[in-house]
């Protein structure tokens, strides 16, 4: 009787623990899909802004995509400034302050330095707008149309 107790005992510490390590299982790859899933709408707020002075853009990821065909490298880049073309749905991809660390626009007025556009593209805001901006008059060049906003009330909602 004592060794039909013990088989069943290490018969149930083994569904346990195949329990155990299918709900970590689980979990872990729930935790991996849902970090590298992109929203439809992404806000960009970040948190190293002490405080917009503008409203927050809302970027629709999933039209600029889908219905505006744009390809992620138009977007996402290496170091180097090289796109990305090759990310597909679930890759990893930095934020944008990973390496455009500076939290807002460059200075300016009178006073300001000048600066080179590398200079400048250590800002976030300034990267953000470089990019924005120039997809934008591009697309609206080439199909002879102001459809893409290229000024800052058509992107940036008014604060309430």
């Amino acid at each position: 009787m004592k060794k039909g107790g013990k088989e069943s005992m290490n018969h149930r510490t083994l569904l346990r623990l195949a329990a155990i390590i299918g709900i970590v299982t689980l979990v872990s790859a729930v935790g991996i899909y849902a970090g590298t899933t992109v929203p439809d709408v992404i806000k960009l707020d970040n948190k190293a802004y002490a405080k917009h002075k503008k409203g927050i853009v809302q970027f629709t990821h999933k039209k600029h995509v889908e219905e505006y065909k744009a390809g992620c490298g138009e977007c996402h880049h290496d170091e180097n400034g090289k796109p990305l073309d090759n990310l597909k749905a679930g890759d990893n991809v930095q934020s944008c302050i990973e390496c455009h660390q500076k939290p807002s626009e460059r200075p300016k007025g009178k006073s300001a330095p000048k600066l080179s556009k590398e200079e400048r593209l250590a800002y976030h805001a300034e990267a953000l707008h470089y990019n924005c901006k120039d997809c934008h008059k591009a697309y609206n060049k080439k199909n002879d149309t102001k459809a893409a906003p290229t000024t800052c009330s058509k992107c940036h909602p008014k604060n309430k």
